[in-house]
């Protein structure tokens, strides 16, 4: 299928077409179809609110965790929410020592269509070439992007839970050690890194809000319960051929974009961002949807009261991800929406909302839509009032789960799923 709402991607276009000189390039470029790619590393961009931080002639090092490995390597930048043209002025990629360090010998200058800088027209995304370098499975990568005229962070990833560095001023890209001015953890214009792999390798595609994006859960752990499946996979010889990636944004819904007052925090809304998150990226060939408790929630707390939603409609949007992702040869896993009685979040909880995220629950589990069915719910609620999240896995807000939390869910899903419901390659997945 050919979709006409992909995002613009530049690939091997013309750096002086853009405004800048040409300048040599350290290696030919690598035509970017070559293997089998999968996304190793992804996070889903939307934006801030209130005031965006600003970059001026600095370098970002920004901290990813590999989920499957791979003997090649290509990056992908964006500027989704740009309101200027964005100048890239280096981008390096290499192996972490420790905190800022790189592993010197795994250094690799990335280049796009040949040349090392860029610019990025406002709303595209830019695909590197790929680079040899051996990535292994569950390891630390550090992309380097030098920024060399002002830039403001209006495309991010806000909730990384992840450390990341931001130099003075300066081009220190290949710097081996990298000495920070700031400290960050947002995931500013990176969306995603992919690596060429063995014939049998895909990407699973974790679609969700806060709850999958790892809210509550230990900063620098990496333990959102996409990176614990991811490290489940790695376990079984059978399975560590699959990618995960971690495509969550706080706040986000199936129904309705961001709030007003939010800037683009929550992102878009899931239907409209569903082809940029999932279907755009390499190699996917499942996804979990684990959307919805904020169309739910937020209607009289973070959003009008107006943007109420029915089950019903919900099951209209579950529906709409569910047939475009079977129309790309990719299984649809829904998720059971986790109990949230007792929220710390004004106004997001009550009997009637209740009542809607088990009509919901009961659709997911028994309307045969999904290909199958991972209860979240069932494994995250207090059987003893199951309106409410057990205490154990309780980060202490009733509607995010723990670190132990993220655990029970990493563990509640049957990796046998991925055996069962292998998709052909053949059918419709031909461009990747």
């Amino acid at each position: 299928m050919t979709n006409p709402i992909r995002p613009l991607l530049l690939v091997g276009f013309t750096i002086a077409t853009l405004g800048l000189p040409s300048a040599p390039s350290s290696q030919p470029a690598e035509r970017w179809r070559d293997g089998r790619w999968i996304g190793t590393w992804a996070t889903a961009p939307a934006g801030v609110a209130g005031t965006p931080r600003q970059f001026d002639n600095q370098t970002l090092r920004l901290i990813v965790r590999t989920s499957a490995g791979g003997e090649r390597v290509r990056v992908r930048i964006s500027n989704t929410f740009g309101t200027e043209p964005l100048t890239i002025g280096a981008v390096h990629v290499a192996r972490r020592a420790a905190e800022t360090s790189i592993r010197p010998e795994t250094a690799r200058t990335l280049t796009f269509g040949g040349k090392p800088s860029f610019t990025l027209p406002v709303g595209a995304l830019a695909l590197s070439d790929p680079v040899n370098l051996a990535v292994p499975a569950g390891s630390d990568l550090a992309v380097s992007i030098y920024l060399p005229r002002p830039a403001a962070e209006v495309t991010t990833h806000f909730s990384a839970f992840q450390t990341n560095y931001v130099s003075a001023a300066g081009n220190f890209t290949a710097a081996t050690t990298f000495e920070a001015s700031d400290k960050i953890t947002t995931w500013p214009f990176l969306t995603g890194v992919d690596v060429a792999a063995g014939p049998q390798a895909a990407a699973i595609v974790a679609f969700g809000d806060s709850i999958t994006d790892g809210a509550s859960s230990t900063r620098d752990a990496n333990r959102r319960w996409p990176d614990l499946l991811a490290a489940r996979l790695r376990e079984r010889p059978d399975l560590n051929h699959l990618g995960v990636l971690n495509q969550g944004i706080i706040g986000n819904r199936i129904l309705h974009p961001t709030e007003t007052e939010f800037g683009n925090l929550f992102g878009p809304a899931g239907l409209a961002r569903f082809d940029r998150d999932v279907l755009a990226q390499a190699g996917v060939q499942y996804v979990i949807v684990l959307l919805g408790i904020n169309d739910i929630g937020h209607p009289g707390a973070n959003a009008p009261a107006s943007d109420e939603v029915t089950a019903e409609e919900m099951m209209t949007g579950y529906r709409q991800l569910i047939e475009r992702a079977h129309e790309e040869g990719i299984a649809v896993f829904g998720g059971t929406l986790l109990p949230f009685e007792d929220t710390t979040i004004a106004r997001f909880y009550s009997v009637e909302k209740e009542a809607k995220r088990q009509a919901v629950n009961r659709w997911i589990r028994t309307g045969g839509a999904f290909d199958a069915v991972i209860d979240f719910d069932q494994v995250i609620r207090d059987p003893a009032r199951p309106t409410r999240m057990l205490p154990k896995y309780d980060s202490g807000d009733h509607l995010h789960p723990s670190d132990a939390g993220m655990a029970a869910m990493a563990g509640a899903i049957p990796l046998d799923l991925f055996k069962a419901h292998r998709q052909s390659h053949a059918a419709g997945r031909g461009r990747r």
